[in-house]
């Protein structure tokens, strides 16, 4: 049977499972799994303790989570709105995540690592919230350790196959170096073409302020969609002047009057991510011209158009939820027992 050579121990220990994970949970576009599995494999053969390994991925887990929340709770939605700015995947997995913590409290936050882009943004979303910093990091160290166990064990399991693969990659003058290394490339080359794919269809249809505000003064005003989170229209209870309230995931219908209009749609995006997500769903129902507004409803006020306050009537209160101090997302404070 192939083991991994012993040699390899000293280069993939304690220290590079530690920074490996450090720097995918600061952020950086590489994944930690490669490492946790050939970490697991190290232990399977013997080379390196289990628990050296696992207690380093979780110290770095709970360092950055911890550096994260922080930065939600002192700065807020301003601080995601910078995040949103430099990555898709958070702007369209912040909406799902809001969602989610809404309906299924802190206890979601031991699940998330699992969850493409819903472990970077779960920490700094929780940190603007009420949420108290014991309850984070009592379900945060759970989901780490779950998180963790489960691919080393994963690499532990598979052990004679990665033995294998590795005697094959030596055999061709190559190193696991060079394989992790092609591995984060194509990683950031996938990144790199969705990206360029989103701004070509944002040049195509996004609509800017300057744009919007002269198409509502024209003779066929555009319908106007505010597609902000219910919570976010609580906390900041103005819109852009006749803006409808949006929420797909609602049980309400949607005016198919508005079908043949042209429909703006904006959100708290700064990229429009999620603004082409809803576009998207909005051309399912029917509605054939629908445009994001570029940078969202922070982009219209930089601009200095006005806004109107939001009916009271159309305020909905939040059920069954504790309140939040900052301005964010209204989540339920669980301990486990």
């Amino acid at each position: 049977m192939p083991h991994v050579p012993t040699a390899l121990a000293s280069s993939w220990g304690a220290w590079a499972v530690f920074v490996s994970v450090l720097a995918t949970q600061l952020g950086v576009p590489v994944p930690a799994a490669p490492m946790l599995i050939l970490a697991g494999t190290l232990v399977a053969a013997g080379n390196v303790p289990f628990w050296h390994m696992l207690l380093a991925a979780v110290l770095a887990v709970l360092i950055a989570d911890s550096l994260w929340f922080t930065a939600g709770r002192l700065y807020g939605r301003s601080f995601l709105n910078s995040l949103v700015r430099f990555s898709l995947s958070i702007d369209t997995t912040l909406r799902t995540a809001r969602r989610w913590f809404e309906r299924f409290g802190v206890p979601l936050l031991a699940l998330s690592k699992f969850v493409p882009g819903l472990g970077l943004v779960s920490p700094p979303l929780l940190g603007t919230t009420q949420i108290e910093v014991r309850v984070f990091v009592l379900w945060d160290l759970i989901g780490a350790t779950a998180w963790a166990s489960f691919w080393m064990l994963g690499g532990a399991a598979l052990e004679e196959q990665i033995g294998r693969i590795v005697v094959l990659v030596r055999a061709n003058g190559t190193t696991l170096i060079d394989i992790l290394v092609m591995i984060a490339l194509g990683f950031l080359l996938y990144r790199w073409i969705r990206r360029e794919q989103f701004r070509q269809w944002l040049a195509k249809y996004h609509i800017t302020p300057d744009q919007l505000d002269t198409m509502m003064h024209s003779e066929t005003p555009p319908v106007i969609y505010d597609a902000r989170p219910a919570d976010i229209r609580r906390r900041e209870p103005y819109r852009i002047s006749g803006a409808i309230a949006l929420d797909l995931d609602s049980p309400d219908r949607i005016d198919q009057l508005y079908a043949e209009h042209e429909v703006v749609v904006y959100c708290v995006c700064p990229n429009e991510a999620t603004a082409k997500t809803i576009a998207r769903q909005l051309r399912a129902k029917g509605f054939r011209h629908v445009r994001p507004l570029k940078g969202g409803l922070d982009a219209w006020e930089k601009h200095g158009y006005p806004v109107e306050p939001i009916p009271a009537e159309h305020l909905r209160a939040p059920v069954d939820h504790d309140d939040i101090d900052h301005d964010m997302v209204t989540i339920r404070a669980t301990a486990p027992e």
